[in-house]
C-alpha cells in the first residue's frame, strides 16, 4: 500500500516540487558536474564567532544539558523583547507575549495546528513559502489564496474572500519582506489590514523572518507597530538569516496573548525547547554587538548587485530585490511556455545552475524562478557566464528539449 492510500494528511500534500530538482542536482553532482546551487535559502557563511563562543561556553556547563523550557528560557524571551523595543519601538511582555520556537517554520506549523479545526478556511498569499499554506492544510484546514502584492488589489481580494467564503476565514498569513517574491509592505498597508481583520475577527500571522536583510530602503516595519495589532496579530521572527544560524533552529513568536498561549500549550506536549546553550548563544546574539548583521546585509547586497547586473548583461532582465536573500526572476520569454519546473531543469542540465522553480511556491509562481544569493561573488559570476552561454543557445536548447520530451512521450 502507498502512503497516499493510508494516511489522510499525507494525501492532502502534493509531491514536493523541490525534491525533483534536488534529485536531479544530486545525480549531476554524482556524475562529477559542478552545480552552482542557488536553489535553497541556506546561508553559506559561518555564524559570527562571538555567538559560537557563547554556545561553547554554555555547553561546558553540565546543568545546561538537561531538559530546557518549551517556551524558551527567560533570558532569551527578554532579549527578544529588547530587540522589539530597539528596532520597532514595540513593547513585548516576555512572559505573556513571547515564545521561543524551533525556527519560525516550526512555530507557524504548530500554531496552525493549535488554532485550526477541520474545514476552517485560512487566507494565504500565492505565491508564498510552502509552510504558510501547508501548515494549515496538514492541520485539516483549507486555503483561499489572495494576491501577494501589498496594495489595493490585495485589500480588494481580502474583502472579496471574506464575503464569499463559507465558513468565514479564521486567519490571514502575511510575509513581508516576502519569500519568494522579495516584496515589501509599509505601515500604511499593515494598518489597513489590521483594521479590516479586527472588524471581521480574523487572526493575523505575520512572518518577518527577513526583517534585517534589506537594501537601499528603510528597515522593514513590524505589523505590531500598528496600534491595536496585538489584539489579533502574532509575528514570527528568526535567527536563521539575520545571524547565519539556519541549522541552530531558533525562532520566535510575539504578539497576541491568546495565540502565544495556544502555541505554548501545543509545544508543551511536543517539545522541551531548543538545547539551552543554543538559547544562551541566541541571547548573546540579540543583546550583543550588531556589526555582524550589518556585514551580512552588505554581503547579500554585493551578491545581489553582481547577480542582477550580470544577468542583465547576459540578456535576462530580473528586478533587483530590495530585501531578502532572493531574486524573483521572470522566466525568459522564449522559455515561458515550458513553466518553471522544466526551465529549472534546463538551466541545470545546460548551464549547471540550480534554482528553485516558482511552481513550488504556488500556482501563481509558475512564471518565475527563485534565485538564492547563497554563492560567493566568484561562483555567482561563473553562474552568470554559464547562463549567458545558455541564453545565447536558446534555439538549440529548446529544440533538444522538445525532441527529448517527444521521445519520452512515446
Amino acid at each position: 500500500m502507498s502512503i497516499e492510500q493510508d494516511f489522510h494528511r499525507i494525501k492532502r500534500l502534493p509531491p514536493y516540487v523541490f525534491a525533483e530538482v534536488n534529485a536531479m542536482k544530486a545525480r549531476a553532482r554524482a556524475a562529477g558536474e559542478d552545480i552552482i546551487d542557488f536553489g535553497m535559502g541556506n546561508p553559506d557563511q559561518p555564524t559570527p564567532a562571538h555567538i559560537v563562543e557563547k554556545l561553547v561556553e554554555a555547553a561546558r556547563n553540565p546543568r545546561a544539558h538537561r531538559y530546557s523550557m518549551s517556551r524558551g528560557i527567560p533570558g532569551l524571551r527578554k532579549a527578544l523583547a529588547g530587540y522589539y523595543q530597539r528596532r520597532f519601538g514595540v513593547e513585548i511582555d516576555p512572559e505573556r507575549e513571547a515564545i521561543v520556537t524551533l525556527g519560525s517554520k516550526e512555530g507557524l506549523a504548530n500554531l496552525a495546528n493549535a488554532i485550526t479545526s477541520p474545514g476552517d478556511i485560512v487566507l494565504v498569499p500565492n505565491p508564498s513559502y510552502p509552510i504558510h499554506p501547508y501548515g494549515f492544510i496538514i492541520a485539516g484546514g483549507s486555503c483561499r489564496y489572495v494576491p501577494v502584492t501589498p496594495d489595493a488589489d490585495f485589500l480588494k481580494a481580502l474583502d472579496r474572500a471574506v464575503r464569499h467564503s463559507v465558513p468565514k476565514p479564521i486567519a490571514l498569513v502575511l510575509n513581508y519582506p516576502s519569500n519568494p517574491t522579495a516584496l515589501l509592505a509599509d505601515l500604511d498597508f499593515y494598518g489597513q489590514v489590521v483594521d479590516f481583520c479586527r472588524h471581521h475577527k480574523i487572526w493575523i500571522l505575520s512572518d518577518l523572518a527577513y526583517s534585517e536583510i534589506y537594501f537601499d530602503v528603510a528597515p522593514p516595519p513590524s505589523i505590531l507597530q500598528v496600534p491595536g495589532a496585538k489584539d489579533i496579530a502574532v509575528e514570527f521572527t528568526s535567527m536563521s538569516k539575520t545571524y547565519n544560524m539556519p541549522g541552530w533552529r531558533i525562532g520566535f513568536a510575539a504578539g497576541n496573548t491568546t495565540l502565544i498561549a495556544a502555541l505554548a500549550r501545543i509545544k508543551s506536549y511536543l517539545d522541551y525547547g531548543a538545547f539551552t546553550p543554543i538559547q544562551v548563544a541566541a541571547s548573546a546574539a540579540l543583546n550583543g554587538p550588531q556589526d555582524c548583521v550589518d556585514e551580512i546585509r552588505a554581503m547579500y547586497k554585493d551578491r545581489r548587485d553582481v547577480l542582477i547586473e550580470g544577468l542583465a548583461a547576459a540578456g535576462w532582465e530580473v528586478p533587483s530585490p530590495q530585501a531578502t536573500m532572493f531574486a524573483w526572476a521572470p522566466i525568459p520569454p522564449a522559455f515561458a511556455p515550458l513553466g518553471s519546473l522544466e526551465f529549472s531543469k534546463l538551466l541545470m542540465s545546460h548551464a549547471q545552475v540550480a534554482v528553485a522553480p516558482g511552481i513550488g511556491f504556488g500556482e501563481y509562481g509558475d512564471g518565475f524562478v527563485r534565485i538564492g544569493l547563497v554563492e560567493n561573488r566568484h561562483r555567482t559570476r561563473q553562474a552568470v557566464r554559464n547562463i549567458k552561454t545558455f541564453l545565447a543557445n536558446t534555439d538549440q536548447v529548446l529544440e533538444t528539449s522538445e525532441k527529448q520530451r517527444a521521445e519520452s512521450g512515446r
